[in-house]
């Protein structure tokens, strides 16, 4: 049997306690991209090394995120929340300790992996823990509730970690210590109480969706220094696909999957991946874009840049509670459709405003942009779980997180070499331009795109010749154009694939019926 929804104000200290546990992964979705000019400049990084920063705890999100939540369907809900906040905790003051010197990238990368692998045991974890405390029809206004204060909480990591970072960069990553200890205190004194499903571990699944998605995406990142011309790019990105084709193919046939991938057939859920999936190529990419093109091309310094962020989070939050209550009255289609194309408008608006080099002139484009995203991603997260009710709240949370979080990676991976890519054609023509040979201003060029971001957030813009944060502007501007058309496709596949209409509450026997695995019970006093 499922288990009854808290009762009273004990289930919203519950949701408090869920909200403090994620809140470092949203947070570190942004307060990273904020300092990334100075950790380049600290640590000698390249931009496709401190990239690798930023996407190694993606992409182990997306890898880990399906054994998470079957992880916490087996063994409880509860203790994979708390044991997922420590490794979080415990890798990002290993990240803060990142020495300086050759060790540095190796060092920041494989604990930025470990911080992610701590999010992906934690986080189904916690949204099934919210999920089985709320009934259905309130559900969605919670999960509003959920995602929209936990991206509040997102919206100050910006602001905060740009003022940590004008003292050092590694207090955005020794920032999550407290908040950790505020999830551990709230989560012994709500004692949440959730549902056990164990089940065998599927560990040959969990090595293909891993490989599958760091090879695939690995092609994709590492385009921009080897050049497409490389045969290892292609033979990475195909590699990675035949993986993930071999594990779908595995899945049907393993008794007890890691991902149930039949859940799929449910049309609502599928196309709410796909949507989710689509979106996300954009969501997280922007923090890392939009933060080194006001440090670079705007020169701010990295708290301005923190408040530059802070626009897009006002639309966010306003935005995600709206969606919330839209989904709870009328379904999931109308506000997943209408923040698709505000987003897309906001995108396109913001495009063309981005080269004129003033905040001013961009700063409602931001917030349309914002509030467009948060409009349709807590509605398509809330109804994709609530439609796969056949499964444990885990495993379907863990699955639309894979989806989200291999997006997520993907984008940053296809935008990043967009970005570094139209750099480079333009610098190229500024140098040729100022007199310079071609293939002298080619070689030059390939090398102010990888190394001059190190001099943005810290040396401002008397550090960045003229030429080069036009370039950039431009170059970004490219990037924010590719962001509007992906969310007008994600708009037309919710226009014609999503239904309108409230969901209807699955019948307690028809869930008995559908989950047939043992269950117990976790948590209590």
């Amino acid at each position: 049997m499922a288990t009854a929804p808290a009762g009273g104000s004990s289930r919203y200290l519950v949701l408090a306690a869920m909200i403090f546990a994620v809140a470092m992964t949203f947070i570190d979705q942004t307060i990273v991209s904020i300092a990334v000019p100075n950790i380049q400049y600290e640590l000698k990084l390249t931009s496709t090394g401190v990239q690798w920063a930023v996407n190694a705890y993606l992409l182990t999100l997306a890898a880990f995120f399906a054994f998470g939540g079957r992880l916490a369907d087996t063994v409880g809900h509860r203790r994979m929340v708390v044991l997922g906040v420590l490794v979080f905790a415990g890798a990002s003051a290993c990240c803060g300790l990142t020495p300086t010197g050759s060790l540095a990238e190796a060092w920041l990368i494989t604990f930025r992996a470990v911080q992610g692998f701590g999010g992906a045991i934690m986080f189904p974890a916690a949204l099934a823990i919210v999920v089985q405390s709320f009934a259905l029809r309130e559900r969605g206004r919670a999960l509003a509730l959920f995602f929209g204060i936990a991206g509040g909480l997102t919206a100050i990591g910006p602001v905060l970690g740009g003022y940590l970072t004008e003292w050092t960069w590694r207090a955005i990553f020794w920032v999550n210590l407290p908040v950790a200890a505020v999830a551990l205190v709230l989560v012994a004194i709500s004692k949440p109480v959730t549902e056990i499903r164990p089940a065998p571990m599927d560990y040959r699944g969990l090595a293909l969706i891993a490989g599958g998605v760091a090879l695939s995406v690995f092609g994709f990142q590492q385009s921009q220094v080897w050049g497409w011309s490389n045969p290892a790019i292609g033979l990475c990105i195909a590699a990675g696909v035949v993986l993930l084709v071999v594990f779908v193919l595995v899945e049907k046939r393993t008794a007890s999957p890691l991902i149930q991938v039949d859940i799929f057939r449910i049309r609502a859920f599928s196309v709410q991946n796909l949507v989710l999936g689509i979106s996300m190529l954009v969501f997280v990419p922007v923090f890392f874009f939009s933060s080194e093109y006001a440090q670079i091309a705007l020169g701010d310094s990295s708290s301005e840049a923190g408040v530059f962020l802070l626009y897009f989070f006002i639309g966010f939050v306003i935005a995600s509670q709206i969606g919330g209550r839209m989904l709870d009255r009328g379904g999931a289609k109308r506000p997943v459709v209408i923040g698709c194309v505000l987003a897309a408008v906001g995108f396109h608006l913001w495009a063309g405003d981005v080269t004129s080099l003033s905040f001013g002139e961009q700063q409602w484009d931001v917030v349309l942009a914002g509030a467009g995203m948060g409009f349709m991603l807590s509605p398509a997260s809330t109804d994709a779980v609530n439609r796969a009710s056949r499964l444990s709240y885990g495993e379907a949370t863990g699955i639309t997180q894979t989806v989200r979080n291999y997006a997520a990676g993907l984008g940053l991976a296809v935008l990043g070499t967009v970005l570094v890519t139209d750099l480079r054609t333009r610098l190229t023509d500024s140098l040729v331009a100022q007199g310079l040979p071609h293939d002298q201003a080619e070689a030059t060029a390939a090398h102010l795109s990888q190394v001059q971001t190190q001099s943005g957030g810290s040396g401002g813009a008397a550090a960045v010749p003229q030429f080069f944060r036009e370039d950039f502007a431009h170059a970004t501007q490219t990037v924010f154009h590719w962001m509007a058309a992906i969310m007008a496709v994600a708009a037309l596949v919710a226009i014609v694939g999503l239904r309108r209409g409230v969901q209807a509450e699955v019948a307690a026997e028809d869930q008995d019926q559908e989950q047939p695995l043992p269950s117990g019970r976790e948590g209590g006093a």
